[in-house]
Protein backbone atom coordinates (compact mmCIF):
# COMPACT_ATOMS: atom_id res chain seq x y z
CA UNK A 1 0.00 0.00 0.00
CA UNK A 2 1.40 3.17 -0.92
CA UNK A 3 1.36 6.08 1.50
CA UNK A 4 1.12 9.89 1.67
CA UNK A 5 2.39 11.67 4.47
CA UNK A 6 0.05 13.89 6.35
CA UNK A 7 2.47 17.17 6.86
CA UNK A 8 1.29 18.65 10.28
CA UNK A 9 0.81 15.75 12.04
CA UNK A 10 4.02 14.24 10.68
CA UNK A 11 2.00 10.33 10.31
CA UNK A 12 2.19 8.62 7.25
CA UNK A 13 -1.07 7.45 5.36
CA UNK A 14 -2.55 4.95 3.36
CA UNK A 15 -3.61 6.62 0.14
CA UNK A 16 -6.67 4.46 0.57
CA UNK A 17 -8.93 4.70 3.95
CA UNK A 18 -12.02 3.35 4.95
CA UNK A 19 -14.95 5.05 5.26
CA UNK A 20 -16.92 3.50 7.85
CA UNK A 21 -20.27 4.56 7.73
CA UNK A 22 -21.34 2.02 5.34
CA UNK A 23 -20.82 -0.35 8.04
CA UNK A 24 -23.82 -3.05 8.55
CA UNK A 25 -25.23 -3.88 11.47
CA UNK A 26 -23.62 -7.16 12.11
CA UNK A 27 -20.16 -6.85 14.23
CA UNK A 28 -18.92 -10.17 13.24
CA UNK A 29 -19.30 -9.28 9.22
CA UNK A 30 -18.04 -5.81 9.79
CA UNK A 31 -14.40 -7.26 11.65
CA UNK A 32 -13.95 -9.12 8.63
CA UNK A 33 -14.23 -6.44 6.44
CA UNK A 34 -12.21 -4.13 8.67
CA UNK A 35 -9.50 -6.65 9.71
CA UNK A 36 -8.55 -7.77 5.44
CA UNK A 37 -8.33 -3.68 5.41
CA UNK A 38 -5.72 -3.55 7.74
CA UNK A 39 -4.34 -6.82 6.32
CA UNK A 40 -4.13 -5.40 2.85
CA UNK A 41 -1.92 -1.97 3.91
CA UNK A 42 -4.67 0.42 5.26
CA UNK A 43 -4.46 2.14 8.04
CA UNK A 44 -6.77 5.06 7.93
CA UNK A 45 -10.15 4.41 9.45
CA UNK A 46 -12.53 6.87 9.31
CA UNK A 47 -16.25 7.06 11.30
CA UNK A 48 -18.35 9.52 13.12
CA UNK A 49 -20.14 9.73 16.45
CA UNK A 50 -23.73 10.09 14.80
CA UNK A 51 -22.99 6.92 12.33
CA UNK A 52 -25.68 4.23 13.19
CA UNK A 53 -26.37 6.44 16.52
CA UNK A 54 -22.95 5.47 17.46
CA UNK A 55 -22.68 1.69 17.00
CA UNK A 56 -20.67 2.70 13.91
CA UNK A 57 -17.80 3.62 16.68
CA UNK A 58 -18.71 0.92 18.74
CA UNK A 59 -18.29 -1.58 15.87
CA UNK A 60 -14.62 -0.13 14.61
CA UNK A 61 -13.68 -0.16 17.91
CA UNK A 62 -14.62 -3.88 18.70
CA UNK A 63 -12.38 -4.82 15.76
CA UNK A 64 -9.59 -2.82 15.66
CA UNK A 65 -8.62 -2.91 19.01
CA UNK A 66 -6.91 -5.97 18.41
CA UNK A 67 -4.54 -3.81 15.97
CA UNK A 68 -5.06 -0.53 17.51
CA UNK A 69 -1.43 0.17 16.80
CA UNK A 70 -1.40 -0.42 13.91
CA UNK A 71 -4.09 2.01 12.65
CA UNK A 72 -5.10 5.98 12.71
CA UNK A 73 -8.69 6.44 14.25
CA UNK A 74 -10.47 9.00 13.04
CA UNK A 75 -13.81 10.51 14.18
CA UNK A 76 -16.19 13.84 14.25
CA UNK A 77 -17.82 15.32 16.68
CA UNK A 78 -20.34 18.87 16.61
CA UNK A 79 -23.85 17.01 16.12
CA UNK A 80 -25.62 16.54 19.55
CA UNK A 81 -28.31 13.94 19.99
CA UNK A 82 -31.75 15.25 20.56
CA UNK A 83 -33.36 12.97 23.02
CA UNK A 84 -36.62 14.26 23.05
CA UNK A 85 -37.37 15.00 19.39
CA UNK A 86 -35.18 12.70 18.02
CA UNK A 87 -32.37 14.01 15.38
CA UNK A 88 -29.60 16.21 16.14
CA UNK A 89 -28.32 19.59 16.56
CA UNK A 90 -25.44 21.56 15.48
CA UNK A 91 -23.19 21.92 19.24
CA UNK A 92 -19.44 23.19 18.43
CA UNK A 93 -19.02 24.49 21.41
CA UNK A 94 -16.10 23.31 23.88
CA UNK A 95 -18.56 21.87 26.74
CA UNK A 96 -20.15 19.62 24.40
CA UNK A 97 -16.86 18.49 22.64
CA UNK A 98 -15.36 17.65 26.34
CA UNK A 99 -18.48 15.47 26.96
CA UNK A 100 -18.50 13.81 23.66
CA UNK A 101 -15.31 13.04 23.43
CA UNK A 102 -15.60 10.75 26.43
CA UNK A 103 -18.12 8.74 24.52
CA UNK A 104 -16.38 8.41 21.58
CA UNK A 105 -13.02 7.19 23.66
CA UNK A 106 -15.43 4.38 25.11
CA UNK A 107 -17.39 3.11 22.04
CA UNK A 108 -13.75 2.97 20.27
CA UNK A 109 -12.59 0.83 23.06
CA UNK A 110 -9.36 3.44 23.21
CA UNK A 111 -7.22 5.86 25.14
CA UNK A 112 -6.78 8.40 22.02
CA UNK A 113 -8.22 9.24 18.85
CA UNK A 114 -5.42 9.71 16.21
CA UNK A 115 -7.58 12.36 14.26
CA UNK A 116 -10.98 14.14 15.84
CA UNK A 117 -12.32 16.11 13.29
CA UNK A 118 -15.32 19.11 13.36
CA UNK A 119 -17.91 17.41 12.02
CA UNK A 120 -19.71 20.42 9.59
CA UNK A 121 -19.19 24.54 10.61
CA UNK A 122 -20.39 27.57 9.68
CA UNK A 123 -18.49 31.23 9.34
CA UNK A 124 -20.70 32.05 12.51
CA UNK A 125 -19.79 29.46 14.58
CA UNK A 126 -18.14 29.87 17.93
CA UNK A 127 -14.82 28.51 16.67
CA UNK A 128 -12.39 29.95 18.95
CA UNK A 129 -14.10 27.75 21.67
CA UNK A 130 -14.07 24.80 18.90
CA UNK A 131 -10.29 24.92 18.90
CA UNK A 132 -9.97 25.86 22.90
CA UNK A 133 -11.45 22.33 23.08
CA UNK A 134 -9.20 20.46 20.68
CA UNK A 135 -6.05 21.80 22.17
CA UNK A 136 -7.07 21.11 25.63
CA UNK A 137 -8.09 17.22 24.51
CA UNK A 138 -4.74 17.17 22.94
CA UNK A 139 -2.86 18.50 25.93
CA UNK A 140 -4.71 16.11 27.79
CA UNK A 141 -3.63 12.69 25.56
CA UNK A 142 -7.02 12.24 24.56
CA UNK A 143 -6.64 13.30 21.03
CA UNK A 144 -2.99 13.61 19.11
CA UNK A 145 -4.48 15.99 16.19
CA UNK A 146 -7.32 17.77 15.02
CA UNK A 147 -9.36 18.79 11.38
CA UNK A 148 -12.36 19.79 10.07
CA UNK A 149 -14.76 18.06 7.65
CA UNK A 150 -16.27 20.83 6.01
CA UNK A 151 -16.77 22.16 2.38
CA UNK A 152 -17.46 25.16 3.07
CA UNK A 153 -13.91 27.80 1.35
CA UNK A 154 -14.57 30.90 4.51
CA UNK A 155 -14.73 27.80 7.16
CA UNK A 156 -11.53 25.75 5.73
CA UNK A 157 -9.71 29.39 5.27
CA UNK A 158 -10.11 30.30 8.88
CA UNK A 159 -9.33 26.83 9.99
CA UNK A 160 -6.11 26.18 7.85
CA UNK A 161 -4.65 29.81 8.37
CA UNK A 162 -5.13 30.42 12.32
CA UNK A 163 -5.25 26.89 13.79
CA UNK A 164 -3.03 24.05 14.21
CA UNK A 165 -5.64 21.63 12.19
CA UNK A 166 -4.34 18.99 10.42
CA UNK A 167 -6.80 18.03 8.09
CA UNK A 168 -9.85 18.58 6.28
CA UNK A 169 -12.07 15.91 5.28
CA UNK A 170 -14.42 17.05 1.50
CA UNK A 171 -15.78 16.24 -1.57
CA UNK A 172 -14.13 15.80 -4.42
CA UNK A 173 -14.21 14.43 -7.61
CA UNK A 174 -14.66 14.16 -11.58
CA UNK A 175 -18.23 15.34 -11.14
CA UNK A 176 -17.58 17.64 -8.08
CA UNK A 177 -14.00 19.88 -8.35
CA UNK A 178 -15.43 23.05 -6.16
CA UNK A 179 -12.23 22.47 -4.12
CA UNK A 180 -9.82 23.32 -7.18
CA UNK A 181 -11.30 26.76 -7.21
CA UNK A 182 -9.70 28.08 -3.66
CA UNK A 183 -9.78 25.57 -1.35
CA UNK A 184 -6.98 23.10 -2.73
CA UNK A 185 -4.60 26.03 -2.84
CA UNK A 186 -5.19 27.20 0.39
CA UNK A 187 -5.20 23.67 2.40
CA UNK A 188 -1.67 23.10 0.54
CA UNK A 189 -0.30 26.73 1.14
CA UNK A 190 -0.87 25.99 4.59
CA UNK A 191 0.23 22.35 4.49
CA UNK A 192 -2.97 20.90 5.85
CA UNK A 193 -3.69 17.26 4.48
CA UNK A 194 -6.64 16.65 2.13
CA UNK A 195 -9.29 13.53 2.78
CA UNK A 196 -11.08 13.12 -0.01
CA UNK A 197 -14.44 11.50 0.63
CA UNK A 198 -17.26 11.23 -2.11
CA UNK A 199 -14.42 10.57 -4.90
CA UNK A 200 -17.30 8.22 -6.60
CA UNK A 201 -20.06 11.10 -6.59
CA UNK A 202 -22.32 8.90 -4.64
CA UNK A 203 -22.18 6.02 -7.31
CA UNK A 204 -22.94 8.89 -10.11
CA UNK A 205 -19.05 7.71 -11.49
CA UNK A 206 -20.04 4.19 -11.13
CA UNK A 207 -22.94 4.26 -13.80
CA UNK A 208 -25.28 3.40 -10.56
CA UNK A 209 -27.21 6.38 -11.08
CA UNK A 210 -28.33 8.88 -13.43
CA UNK A 211 -29.90 11.91 -12.98
CA UNK A 212 -29.25 15.46 -12.56
CA UNK A 213 -25.94 15.90 -10.21
CA UNK A 214 -25.02 19.72 -8.70
CA UNK A 215 -24.75 21.72 -12.22
CA UNK A 216 -24.55 18.99 -14.41
CA UNK A 217 -27.04 17.08 -16.05
CA UNK A 218 -27.85 13.65 -16.99
CA UNK A 219 -26.18 14.23 -20.73
CA UNK A 220 -22.84 15.39 -19.15
CA UNK A 221 -22.74 12.38 -16.96
CA UNK A 222 -23.51 10.31 -19.54
CA UNK A 223 -20.41 11.65 -21.49
CA UNK A 224 -18.20 11.31 -18.97
CA UNK A 225 -19.11 7.99 -18.30
CA UNK A 226 -18.54 7.24 -22.06
CA UNK A 227 -15.04 9.07 -21.39
CA UNK A 228 -14.32 6.15 -18.61
CA UNK A 229 -15.09 3.20 -20.12
CA UNK A 230 -13.18 4.18 -23.26
CA UNK A 231 -10.51 4.12 -20.98
CA UNK A 232 -11.53 1.14 -18.77
CA UNK A 233 -10.35 -2.25 -20.01
CA UNK A 234 -10.78 -5.91 -18.78
CA UNK A 235 -10.01 -6.07 -14.62
CA UNK A 236 -10.11 -2.00 -14.27
CA UNK A 237 -12.96 -0.70 -12.89
CA UNK A 238 -15.03 2.74 -13.12
CA UNK A 239 -14.64 3.69 -9.37
CA UNK A 240 -11.06 2.67 -9.64
CA UNK A 241 -10.44 4.73 -12.72
CA UNK A 242 -12.56 7.91 -10.49
CA UNK A 243 -10.09 6.73 -7.93
CA UNK A 244 -6.76 7.02 -9.87
CA UNK A 245 -7.93 10.89 -11.14
CA UNK A 246 -8.57 11.83 -7.30
CA UNK A 247 -5.15 10.48 -6.38
CA UNK A 248 -3.49 12.01 -9.01
CA UNK A 249 -3.35 15.06 -7.48
CA UNK A 250 -0.95 16.04 -5.19
CA UNK A 251 -2.72 18.30 -3.21
CA UNK A 252 -4.34 15.07 -2.03
CA UNK A 253 -3.43 12.53 1.46
CA UNK A 254 -5.75 10.14 0.90
CA UNK A 255 -9.08 9.06 -0.72
CA UNK A 256 -11.70 7.78 2.49
CA UNK A 257 -13.92 5.16 -0.01
CA UNK A 258 -16.93 3.97 1.69
CA UNK A 259 -17.11 0.14 2.18
CA UNK A 260 -19.85 -1.96 2.64
CA UNK A 261 -19.10 -5.04 1.47
CA UNK A 262 -15.77 -7.46 0.80
CA UNK A 263 -16.58 -6.70 -2.88
CA UNK A 264 -16.59 -3.28 -2.95
CA UNK A 265 -13.21 -3.46 -0.87
CA UNK A 266 -11.37 -5.86 -3.38
CA UNK A 267 -12.45 -3.45 -5.49
CA UNK A 268 -11.11 -0.09 -4.29
CA UNK A 269 -7.84 -2.33 -3.05
CA UNK A 270 -7.77 -3.01 -7.01
CA UNK A 271 -6.95 0.31 -7.58
CA UNK A 272 -2.57 -0.10 -6.23
CA UNK A 273 -2.23 -2.44 -8.22
CA UNK A 274 -2.98 -0.28 -11.62
CA UNK A 275 -0.08 1.55 -13.62
CA UNK A 276 -1.25 5.29 -12.96
CA UNK A 277 -3.18 7.39 -15.56
CA UNK A 278 -0.91 9.13 -18.11
CA UNK A 279 -0.62 13.21 -18.22
CA UNK A 280 -3.09 12.86 -21.60
CA UNK A 281 -5.71 10.40 -20.01
CA UNK A 282 -6.13 12.69 -16.89
CA UNK A 283 -6.44 16.21 -19.42
CA UNK A 284 -8.90 14.42 -21.48
CA UNK A 285 -10.60 13.32 -18.17
CA UNK A 286 -10.34 16.68 -17.46
CA UNK A 287 -11.82 18.15 -19.74
CA UNK A 288 -14.95 16.59 -20.61
CA UNK A 289 -16.86 19.10 -18.05
CA UNK A 290 -15.80 22.18 -16.79
CA UNK A 291 -14.83 22.26 -13.36
CA UNK A 292 -18.10 23.42 -11.24
CA UNK A 293 -18.13 26.03 -8.38
CA UNK A 294 -19.32 26.68 -4.97
CA UNK A 295 -22.68 28.82 -5.05
CA UNK A 296 -24.62 28.13 -1.89
CA UNK A 297 -21.19 26.56 0.84
CA UNK A 298 -19.64 30.26 0.61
Amino acid sequence: MKHRKLLRADLLISELGFGCMSLGDDHLQNERLLRHAVDAGINYFDTADIYQNGFNEETVGRALRPVRHQVILATKVGNEPNPTQGGWKWNPSKNYILRAVEQSLKRLRTDYIDLYQLHGGTIEDPWEETVEAFEQLKEEGKIRHYGISSIRPNVIRRFATQTDMVSDMLQYSLLDRRPEEEVLGVLKENQVGVLVRGSMAKGYLTGKDLSNHLDYSIQDIELLLDKLKSFSIEKISLAQLAIQWVLSKKEVTAVVAGVRNMSQLEDILGTQSLPDLSMQQLAELSSVLKPNYYQQHR
